[in-house]
């Protein structure tokens, strides 16, 4: 598919697209004309990309990381090394900070919002 189909297929632009394949993230054949041409598995890697850069990781570690996970479902493969295990843990740390730091906020927030109600 083209790479405006795959942009409308995903909800994301195309200079994102391009971007990630600059990045090393996705892949596209050519054409003979020079246009990208993605394969259907690519509306599976690009929604991963997503979710990856959702929860806060960078290119770089979504690089590492993508060989590790199916991108049909998102469940681990069989490739990891104990290198990867640990900045992925290191990184799942980070997001549990995260977690706690938007809670404690949520919960100043409804304090505020309780005081200003008058409750």
């Amino acid at each position: 598919m083209r790479i405006g189909e795959l942009a409308q297929r995903t909800n994301v632009s195309e200079r994102s697209l391009r971007y990630y394949e600059a990045q090393g993230l996705l892949a596209a054949d050519r054409t003979p004309g020079g246009h990208r041409d993605y394969p259907e598995a690519a509306v599976d890697r690009v929604v991963r990309i997503q979710e990856l850069y959702a929860a806060g990781l960078h290119s770089d570690r979504i690089r590492q990381l993508l060989p590790c996970m199916r991108d049909q479902d998102g469940g681990p493969s069989a490739t990891a090394t104990p290198r990867l295990v640990a900045d992925l843990t290191e990184e799942r740390a980070r997001i549990d900070r995260m977690i706690a730091d938007l809670k404690r906020s949520r919960d100043t927030l409804d304090d505020v919002i309780d005081a200003a109600r008058g409750t």
